[in-house]
């Protein structure tokens, strides 16, 4: 990947003296990069796949690396954005390490994909990462992987990272003379989609046909529509009726060309600064039947007033005078800090909602986002699964970012009308979107 790049201690945001009116690209989706890098190292020995519009960013890069560690052969080309991924021809394991320790930093996205992937394996795995890392819930995945003979455990037996794995007898083990037949797997669904996801990409290894039963609602349910999606273009099927998923198994991923699409979330930040400025922004080659469930956003912005247009070439946003709403955001709760962001600047209050678990992310966001927006002046009320925001006058102040790159980007859009706004740390942005002061400046061009 692109070498790394170096930030300021800080950053202060220069407001803009005119509606913004320009046309950007954002880069690939990190969310489908990741999967598809699983699916990749998971294919045929000697299959080769290449992943294009790969995004270079924490989360990718800390894959990779993983997957380096476990044996699998990754070539980059940063000047194309490719990735070439797949385990040599020779290889007669599933993960061709036999022992490995993970260093997985901030990725929830990493730790709960990888804890599942290493399952297949026949020896033994530890991973772990940041202190915050070690406060992002795997239970839910734990509990369901036993269920499937794995022998796996929290280190410290509360649920939560270092886990370690110990390859052998369970429905994911080859050989096996006696096939595993566990029917019904009972799969929890209120912390993290990620459960999900990670037991859907390696269900078509396993010796038998598996049937996946979620227990209860599920939280950002679009990122399992985009897992399943992703497993489709490597040719596997799932089937649901929303609350069951069916895998047939044992069943062979395929490898080739993988186009990752433009990153939704990156592109909300965008659409947000045209609806806070009243400007016009167009993000190139987002398309609205992708199943990027972020995309439904500017539906948000549309009913807070902005107009969204979409056409053969992307989807443009223009600023509109904006009112506040009610917004359940269960579905797309990373765009909850940048939906606050925008609320600051509407005609009456807006409540968000239904997002508890997003209080376990790479930070409380919550919280996070109540403590930044009332030090610049907006009314906040917090709740325990989301907030209501009610415009004041607003003020500059010194932002906390929490060590959240969502804190960081949502709140710089503040400044795009407030003078004084000065974001700490802005490099930890890099987790998703190393690029994106760059890209901000382009709205003063």
């Amino acid at each position: 990947m692109n070498a790394e790049r170096h930030y300021p201690d800080c950053t202060e945001i220069v407001p803009l003296n005119h509606p913004a009116n320009c046309t950007l690209t954002v880069p690939g989706s990190r969310s489908i990069a990741n999967r598809a890098l699983i699916l990749g190292a998971l294919t045929e020995p000697g299959v080769v796949t290449e992943l294009r519009n790969v995004p270079d960013c924490d989360d990718v890069r800390t894959m990779v690396e993983a997957l380096r560690e476990l044996g699998f052969q990754l070539a980059e080309d940063p000047e194309q954005a490719s990735i070439h991924v797949g385990r040599a021809a020779h290889s007669s394991s599933r993960i061709p390490a036999r022992t490995a320790q993970l260093l997985l930093g901030d990725s929830g996205t990493c730790m709960r994909f990888l804890t599942a992937m290493v399952c297949l394996g026949r020896g033994e795995y530890e991973l772990d990462g940041s202190p915050r890392l070690r406060q992002r819930p795997m239970g839910g995945l734990l509990d369901a992987l036993r269920q499937f003979g794995v022998n796996i455990r929290s280190v410290n037996d509360d649920g939560f990272p270092p886990i370690q794995v110990h390859g052998g007898d369970s429905i994911f083990s080859e050989p096996k003379s006696t096939p595993w037949t566990p029917g019904k797997v009972h799969v929890e669904g209120r912390e993290s989609s990620q459960f999900l996801s990670a037991l859907l990409m390696v269900a078509p290894l396993a010796q038998s046909s598996i049937e996946l039963q979620l227990d209860g609602p599920l939280v950002s349910e679009p990122y399992v529509r985009m897992t399943i999606d992703v497993m489709r273009s490597f040719g596997v099927l799932v089937g649901t009726d929303g609350s069951s998923f069916w895998v047939d198994a044992p069943s062979t991923y395929d490898g080739g060309v993988y186009e990752i699409e433009p990153d939704a979330t990156s592109a909300g930040y965008f659409f947000a600064a045209a609806a806070i400025d009243g400007g016009r922004i167009t993000i190139l080659d987002l398309h609205r039947d992708r199943p990027q469930g972020d995309l439904r956003f500017v539906d948000l912005l549309q009913e807070m007033g902005c107009r969204v247009d979409w056409c053969d070439a992307g989807l443009t946003v223009h600023g509109r005078p904006l009112h506040g709403i009610d917004a359940d955001m269960n579905d797309i709760s990373d765009c909850v800090p940048t939906l606050a962001a925008v609320a600051c600047f509407a005609d009456g209050p807006t409540t968000i909602r239904n997002v508890a678990h997003i209080r376990r992310k790479e930070s409380d966001r919550i919280a996070a986002v109540a403590s930044e927006l009332r030090k610049i002046g907006a009314e906040v009320e917090e709740f325990p699964d989301g907030l209501q925001i009610t415009p004041r006058p607003l003020h500059g102040a010194r932002i906390d970012t929490h060590n959240d790159h969502r804190i960081a980007m949502s709140m710089a859009l503040i400044g795009l009308e407030v003078p004084g706004i000065i974001i700490e740390n802005p490099g930890c942005v890099a987790k998703t979107y190393p690029a994106f002061w760059d890209d901000l400046d382009k709205l003063w061009n």
